[in-house]
């Protein structure tokens, strides 16, 4: 077996970080193209992947062993001259991740992300407006003479959950540090509740992938308050999406935020407050799960980590289904074939464009330039944890625009998930005024 799919590979064995390498040479050799915003969306946000490598015990380097490479240097040359050190070499990768802080109606609120947000008119162009928001968000300054900056990840269009309105274009761009020891985080309270540090390996395991549910009773009912939340949500369930469990091999926490410690009035009323965490139960679920990456975060990942291997990142990807039984059969049953031709499409799109990619089984397609944003693609993914966001851009394999992995699974999946809905809703009708009816018989039986 390859060292690099071992997932307990030997200490004196490389393990990802030669890989990582070929990565990043070519994420920096054949960037993603600029993405223009569709019309009537001016919002543009950017996030920052932040690597490391991480030492491992039997590699440690010495202070004479560290080189954090010269800042004149070509990107690619720095890139061979990082990770031709021993410590490197043999090193443990990792990837920064946040976890925002709980803000009442905030989209995102206690989610795990990428450090980034929106694009403010001084930010020169979509990168600075990364660099800016890592600086704000955790106090790490990503232009330091240690740090490479070395290439992007394809731009996406984020829509609402259910609809095709627009709200931003989402630019991610990679970086990696080149210092063998922690730097110094300073979280802000308001945006960041704690920062991450999770290994690759960790990511790439397939005994890692779970699942999160979602709530979507507040989307399919907004003005009907708690009732029709509630009965919306018994009759549908949860709303089931393929996450990954993290495992933090560094975790900061921002302790001045509010609630870091329990005061005396907090911790009274939570034992008084039944019917209020029974709701909260019931609306919004466990507070205290466990740290999961999913959704749009998990979205941006996945590509990249396919690229690793052993190149099962998307195929460990599933479909958002739902948790009531039938309401899951029928989506089964709606959207098998769309599925079955969009694996095909992944499959032989990833075959006929090696060249880009590591090899036959990568999921990083090429693009051409040229221009293909007018056509607009139906898939409704936002960012409500619906799918992984959209990349309206030139491509060499798809009409649509996306050339991704997920982004070419996910095609037309949201229209059938829609048609699976009212069927599912027209069926538990039919089922209820036939359970009603036979009722009714039976009592008129009786009372004769």
């Amino acid at each position: 077996m390859d060292s690099s799919q071992d997932p307990h590979p030997h200490p004196h064995s490389p393990g990802l970080s030669p890989h990582l390498h070929n990565v990043l040479t070519d994420l920096h050799r054949r960037p993603y193209p600029h993405v223009p915003n569709p019309p009537l969306c001016k919002k543009r946000a950017s996030v920052a992947l932040i690597l490391r490598v991480r030492p491992t015990y039997d590699h440690w380097p010495s202070p004479t062993d560290i080189d954090i490479g010269d800042p004149e240097l070509s990107v690619e040359d720095r890139l061979d001259d990082f990770f031709a050190q021993p410590w490197v070499k043999y090193g443990d990768p990792e990837v920064l991740f946040i976890k925002r802080a709980s803000r009442p109606g905030d989209r995102w609120t206690g989610h795990v992300a990428l450090p980034g947000g929106k694009r403010d008119p001084e930010d020169e162009d979509d990168k600075a407006a990364a660099i800016r928001e890592a600086s704000e968000e955790i106090g790490l300054d990503l232009t330091t003479d240690d740090c490479i900056c070395v290439g992007n990840l394809p731009e996406r269009v984020v829509t609402t959950s259910w609809g095709s309105v627009p709200l931003m274009v989402l630019c991610p761009f990679v970086f990696i540090t080149t210092r063998c020891d922690s730097p110094m985080l300073r979280l802000q309270p308001t945006e960041v509740a704690s920062t991450h540090w999770i290994p690759l390996r960790a990511l790439l395991s397939s005994s890692l992938r779970t699942v999160e549910h979602v709530d979507m009773s507040q989307r399919f009912a907004r003005q009907g308050g708690f009732l029709t939340r509630l009965a919306v949500r018994s009759m549908l369930g949860w709303m089931q999406f393929s996450a990954v469990r993290l495992l933090p091999a560094e975790t900061v926490q921002c302790t001045s935020i509010p609630g870091f410690v329990p005061d005396e009035q907090s911790d009274k009323g939570s034992s008084s407050s039944l019917i209020q965490r029974f709701k909260s139960w019931l609306i919004r679920g466990d507070l205290n799960r466990p740290l999961l990456l999913w959704g749009l975060t998990l979205g941006i990942l996945a590509d990249f980590l396919d690229m690793l291997p052993p190149h099962t990142t998307v195929q460990q990807w599933k479909y958002p289904t739902f948790t009531a039984p039938d309401l899951r059969f029928i989506v089964s049953i709606l959207t098998y074939n769309l599925r079955k031709r969009n694996a095909r499409m992944v499959k032989s799109g990833a075959r006929s464009t090696s060249d880009t990619a590591l090899d036959a089984e990568t999921a990083a397609l090429s693009v051409t330039p040229g221009s293909n944003t007018s056509k607009h693609d139906d898939n409704e993914v936002g960012i409500g944890g619906l799918g992984v966001g959209r990349y309206y851009g030139p491509s060499d394999r798809a009409s649509d625009g996306t050339s991704y992995a997920v982004g070419i699974m996910l095609r037309g999946y949201y229209q059938r998930l829609r048609v699976a809905i009212y069927v599912f809703i027209a069926w538990r009708m039919a089922l209820g005024s036939a359970a009603a009816i036979a009722g009714w018989r039976l009592i008129r039986r009786r009372l004769r």
